[in-house]
């Protein structure tokens, strides 16, 4: 084994990771809580619009299932997204597909924020179908691409900018909806204008930054440029020990042709790292997180918060988010993703069900929903304490190369899907349960601990090679012999036979 750690992380590198984010994860995170402040002002545009060319207000009925289009379009456009980003990061690479990705930012920005002025309510539905297929190729593409031009070492806090810049995004659009700042019937369209700027920062500086050495090498063949983004990522002139271990991962694999989603369902090799993405994919989206947002407001009132302070005490849940995500991301290298992950669900499971509990007594107990709400901040930061951000990472470490595009397009596939049906079912959930309805989550989050704690192993600080044969075992495949592993490591240090012919053998 060879070693990083003294190594400094570089500028380059966090530059790429910050900016790679702020284009793609922050402006996912900014969609989720941007509509909430100017809802009432979005619904009074729709009846104003239907007024004018029906000469007549908009039904109850009409109205209600405009605002759920335009809410739940958003996972629609996602999914669309996570399906075409196969096809693209094959002929873009990691960097130019998410540079592409910000022509769709803009054009949602433009569609969304000129809505009002051409009287258009269709605009604002297309404009969020538009942003929501740039998140879906954003939430695929970015973790792919921070977990392959990080160092093994800090890959997970690398990582951990996706679910940072999330947070960070959902509390800007919490903080930009105030009343003082555009949260007001004559500004509200300027939150979406807002959506151009990360996008066109990200146009002005990645394109100045590496592409991911990995996808340099293994796919377009290209040693001297995956050298040369080696040396600026990692800061040093001497990169022939990570370099010759890409290389052994391209030997080890049986085609270095980019796998279909096909292909990778039927592979039998990585039938149980597909498994474990899927479910904890699911988990991530199922857990509950999305539906604490609708509660959030309600037990505040119960607390006897006035309607006009509500706003500002919410911006908590966002700094609370902001914050666990990155004390997550400073000690995911040293606790581990597997225990921050068991930590995670197995804590939200707790302040459920004591969320559970505590608003069955909120009516008689004057003190009550103090309790509940710091149970929301519990389940919050619980969330981002791993949940939150580690399935992005799991999804890029537990796959080599040629699997990844088709592995993310899968996890793409179930968050969205997961994200649509939480939206769609659990209103009736709440219908027929009250308030046991959270009792569900409490079931879903126990199954994801408890599955995790027996199938993941832990992946930090190790080779992707070292990762897939991990799951060796338990997939039924062949385990490298003792004179194997040998032969991995002598390569490893540079002393293989096989380093002089790996021109030929890539």
């Amino acid at each position: 084994m060879y070693h990083f750690r003294r190594q400094p992380v570089t500028a380059c590198l966090l530059n790429a990771a910050f900016f790679g984010a702020l284009g793609s994860s922050f402006l996912y995170g900014y969609n989720l809580s941007v509509v909430n402040a100017p809802a009432v002002y979005i619904k009074a545009f729709y009846n104003k619009t239907w007024i004018e060319r029906y000469g007549e207000p908009v039904s109850a009925e009409t109205a209600t299932l405009l605002w759920s289009i335009t809410v739940s379009i958003f996972s629609i456009g996602g999914l669309l997204g996570a399906l075409t980003v196969s096809a693209i990061i094959k002929v873009l690479g990691r960097k130019g597909t998410l540079l592409l990705n910000n022509s769709f930012a803009v054009i949602a920005a433009l569609l969304l924020s000129l809505g009002e002025m051409s009287r258009s309510f269709e605009m604002l539905i297309v404009g969020r179908l538009v942003m929501g297929v740039d998140s879906g190729i954003a939430l695929s593409v970015l973790p792919m691409y921070l977990g392959e031009i990080s160092p093994r070492h800090i890959r997970g806090s690398i990582g951990q900018f996706n679910s940072i810049l999330i947070c960070l995004g959902v509390f800007t659009g919490q903080v930009l909806g105030l009343p003082e700042l555009l949260g007001q019937e004559s500004r509200w369209n300027y939150l979406f204008t807002f959506l151009a700027f990360p996008a066109i920062l990200q146009l002005c500086v990645l394109p100045f930054l590496p592409e991911s050495p990995r996808f340099l090498l293994m796919e377009k063949r290209d040693e001297v440029a995956a050298k040369r983004a080696f040396q600026r990522l990692l800061g040093k002139e001497d990169v022939s020990q990570e370099l010759e271990e890409v290389h052994m991962e391209a030997r080890a694999q049986e085609n270095l042709q980019t796998v279909s989603v096909l292909q990778l369902l039927k592979n039998p090799a990585v039938r149980w790292q597909l498994i474990t993405v899927v479910l904890t994919m699911a988990c991530y989206q199922l857990c509950g997180l999305n539906v604490i947002w609708y509660y959030t407001n309600g037990i505040l009132r119960a607390a006897g918060f006035a309607e006009n302070i509500l706003p500002y005490i919410t911006l908590s849940t966002g700094a609370i988010e902001t914050l666990a995500a990155i004390v997550s991301g400073l000690v995911i290298e040293r606790i581990g993703r597997k225990p921050l992950l068991i930590f995670g669900f197995g804590a939200m499971s707790v302040f459920f069900s004591l969320l559970t509990v505590f608003l069955n007594f909120q009516e008689s107990v004057s003190w009550m929903p103090y309790l509940s709400y710091i149970c929301i901040l519990g389940v919050i930061a619980s969330f981002c304490s791993g949940p939150g951000g580690i399935p992005f990472i799991l999804t890029g470490e537990l796959f080599e190369q040629s699997y990844r595009p088709a592995a993310f397009m899968i996890a793409g596939i179930v968050n969205w899907l997961s994200n649509f049906a939480v939206g769609l079912t659990f209103p009736f959930i709440q219908e027929k349960l009250q308030s046991f309805a959270f009792l569900v989550f409490v079931v879903v989050c126990t199954l994801g601990a408890i599955y995790l704690y027996f199938i993941l192993p832990e992946t930090k600080n190790k080779t992707f090679m070292a990762i897939s044969q991990s799951f060796a075992k338990i997939n039924k495949m062949p385990i490298p012999s003792v004179g194997q592993e040998l032969e991995l490591v002598v390569s490893l240090n540079g002393k293989s036979k096989d380093v002089a012919e790996r021109e030929s053998s890539i």
